[in-house]
């Protein structure tokens, strides 16, 4: 994550370059470093130094992670004749290099051209099953063509290596919802509650699928899911006290006050509506009668 330090740095440095007044190779470093996005930047800026053979010459090794830069960057503005000839000085200085074969299956996927990039990265994971950024470009790719099947199956795959890749589940629990596959979803969720407990959007995200799932076991671990939502982040999490209400409701639905573990429900309902109360008041007091007006439909006291 980028430090607010780091963010005035790279605006003083990008304002600096783009008027003129030098610094663009540190502009470039920077972006590097902190792993942003820049794209427009990094192709205008990084030419300005490969087309200057002076310049480009005093950067020693590093030109050739500037040439690797600026073609992603090209491919990302969709110059793809530049993106070309950067991936083309990189071949011919490392022509055994599997670096450069993904800058080129990269380079295909920019084209569309899916058949021909699915091939460059099989023959890639040949060579190395272990490469991560491949697996990941398989997946993207599978998703690009709105193959979201595929992507499934590829995330499947990768994680049955890689499982402690918490981005990979996060991923795959969001093509899962998209797809209105709940229960499949609140299994990555787990994965991911299970690896990184105190991870508190695990924790929401998991509730509002149990919630979707609906029934009174999964209304009644959402709504446990929720809590927990609430007490890692110290009661501020609006959505968490909303799912607190509307888990209520729907759970006074199913048991009809009958059920003995739910008599807690009132005050830890309570609490909830208390805190959205204040919540509103605080940050939207023309809202507040809307707040009462929802509290009313679902049936829960303010």
């Amino acid at each position: 994550m980028v430090t607010k330090s780091e963010e005035t740095e790279l605006s003083r440095l990008e304002s600096q370059v783009d008027n003129g007044g030098g610094g663009a190779w540190e502009y470039l470093c920077l972006v590097r470093k902190l792993k942003v996005r820049r794209s427009d930047k990094v192709l205008k800026h990084g030419l300005s130094i490969l087309n200057d053979s002076k310049k480009r010459s005093s950067l020693g090794s590093e030109e050739w992670t500037l040439y690797e830069e600026v073609a992603i960057a090209a491919m990302d503005c969709q110059s793809l004749e530049v993106a070309k000839d950067c991936v083309n000085v990189l071949r011919k200085k490392f022509p055994e290099s599997k670096r450069v074969g993904r800058l080129e299956a990269l380079l295909l996927e920019a084209k569309g051209s899916w058949g021909e990039a699915e091939k460059a990265y099989s023959s890639l994971l040949e060579d190395n099953p272990f490469d991560q950024v491949v697996h990941k470009r398989r997946v993207a790719l599978a998703k690009a063509q709105g193959n979201l099947s595929g992507a499934i199956e590829w995330l499947n795959k990768y994680l049955e290596t890689f499982m402690a890749d918490h981005d990979a589940w996060r991923e795959l629990a969001e093509i899962y919802v998209s797809l209105q596959m709940y229960k499949q979803a609140a299994f990555c969720y787990e994965e991911l509650i299970l690896s990184q407990p105190t991870v508190p959007l695990f924790h929401l995200a998991y509730a509002d699928v149990l919630y979707t799932l609906g029934g009174l076991e999964n209304l009644q671990t959402a709504r446990k899911y929720y809590s927990s939502t609430i007490d890692l982040t110290g009661g501020k999490n609006t959505r968490a006290l909303f799912g607190i209400c509307l888990c209520t409701s729907a759970i006074a639905q199913f048991s009809k006050g009958r059920n003995k573990e739910d008599k807690d429900c009132p005050d830890l309902q309570s609490l909830a509506t208390a805190a959205l109360e204040k919540e509103y008041k605080q940050r939207a007091s023309g809202k507040l009668t809307v707040l009462t007006s929802a509290f009313k439909s679902l049936k829960v006291s303010s």
